[in-house]
């Protein structure tokens, strides 16, 4: 009985130990260091945050350890000043990483073993690097004969820089579509050919990056960041889309025709009032149906002054719909195709409901999402 219990008793510490996260180890040797000091950073989004520090031992060999819950971004660096002469590594939970290093070369001429993500970091660094390399050589020959008069030369020159950068555009890209699920994937999508111009700017790329990854990593700081940046210019293309199409058809705003509670198919430039209030709203919304009452008042104010209301809604229910048009007192235009009305609100860019657009009377959009004393003042003045 007694070997039994023990044999019990070992097996549950076994298995303790084997579910229990040992946790990251970076261990390895730069050499010609002396016995400096090495120091370890996490990198944060847009800074880096000291982790730890270790003296070097005399043949210059290290060890750090620690515990993370997801994959992260470390770097190794020499001197505790020198932000620029470093070693990025991707680190996952459990990786027992050595890196092999010499100080003369630190940043550039290293070896990472046991670590695939740090591998991938190491490779997309060093291709930038050589594009780099290649674009200053070029542009300090454009310098240097800044006063030829020779275009010949220079469009030679010109079409070389473009050729190099479209090579590491495409390579850029491939990474993204063949890494979407490894985190050094965020590195490739923020690498830039120099201050102001990123190696991507494919929004599809970054698409496919920031979707992949936030599937699998959704409390990394740096997806979480990538994931909000893409949705934010995700929105503003939609938007640059609309002020194009406005731009293309004149003044006037997209048209929009959708039937009304009848089954009338109403359109918006139909309208001939002075000041049109578009508004996008559903009967499930609450904070549609509290910006209702407020509209109701709003139209018995500036109805007579030449206020039209033009209610669009994206509902699926006409029933709900309909009751809800009666209880609220909503007499103005209501139309709705009881199917959301996409096609609506992809032509206005509408991200979250409610939502309006102002009109003046050339039907130029001259205020968006206005609600509050800053309605009832932009319809006052537009209705003088």
């Amino acid at each position: 009985m007694k070997k039994i219990l023990s044999i019990v008793i070992l097996l549950a510490a076994f298995l303790v130990a084997c579910n229990k996260p040992n946790g990251f180890v970076i261990s390895g040797k730069i050499t010609n260091a002396g016995e400096k000091y090495l120091y370890l950073d996490e990198l944060k989004v847009s800074s880096s945050v000291p982790v730890d520090s270790i003296k070097l031992e005399k043949d210059g060999s290290f060890e750090f350890k620690g515990k993370i819950g997801y994959p992260n971004f470390y770097l190794l660096r020499l001197n505790e000043r020198d932000k620029k002469n470093f070693i990025t590594l991707l680190v996952d939970t459990t990786e027992k990483i050595t890196v092999y290093g010499d100080a003369a070369n630190f940043a550039h001429d290293y070896i990472v073993e046991g670590s695939p993500g740090s591998t991938l970091v190491q490779e997309l660094n060093n291709r930038l690097g050589v594009t780099k390399h290649k674009i200053d050589s070029i542009r300090s020959r454009i310098d240097a004969f800044r006063s030829l008069d020779d275009q010949t030369q220079k469009s030679k020159w010109n079409a070389e820089l473009a050729e190099i950068k479209q090579s590491q555009i495409k390579y850029s890209i491939n990474f993204v579509q063949k890494h979407p699920f490894s985190l050094s994937s965020v590195l490739a999508l923020y690498q830039k050919f120099d201050d102001a111009n990123y190696v991507i700017q494919d929004l599809q790329s970054l698409k496919v990056g920031a979707s992949a990854l936030n599937s699998i990593f959704p409390k990394s700081e740096h997806v979480k960041a990538l994931y909000n940046n893409t949705q934010r210019l995700m929105a503003q293309e939609k938007n640059t889309k609309l002020q194009q199409f406005i731009a293309e058809n004149g003044t006037n705003s997209p048209n929009i025709t959708l039937p009304n509670a009848n089954g009338r198919d109403i359109s918006l430039s139909s309208l001939t009032a002075k000041v049109v209030l578009i508004q996008f709203w559903s009967a499930r919304s609450t904070d549609s149906r509290y910006q209702n009452e407020a509209l109701v008042e709003l139209y018995a104010k500036y109805k007579s002054k030449g206020l039209e209301i033009y209610q669009v809604s994206i509902d699926t229910d006409r029933n709900e719909w309909l009751s809800a048009i009666e209880k609220d007192g909503l007499s103005w235009i209501n139309v709705g195709d009881m199917k959301g009305s996409v096609s609506a609100l992809h032509m206005y860019n509408i991200q979250t409901i409610p939502s309006n657009y102002i009109l003046d009377g050339e039907r130029r959009i001259v205020a968006r999402n206005v609600i509050g004393p800053e309605l009832d003042q932009t319809i006052g003045k537009l209705t003088r």
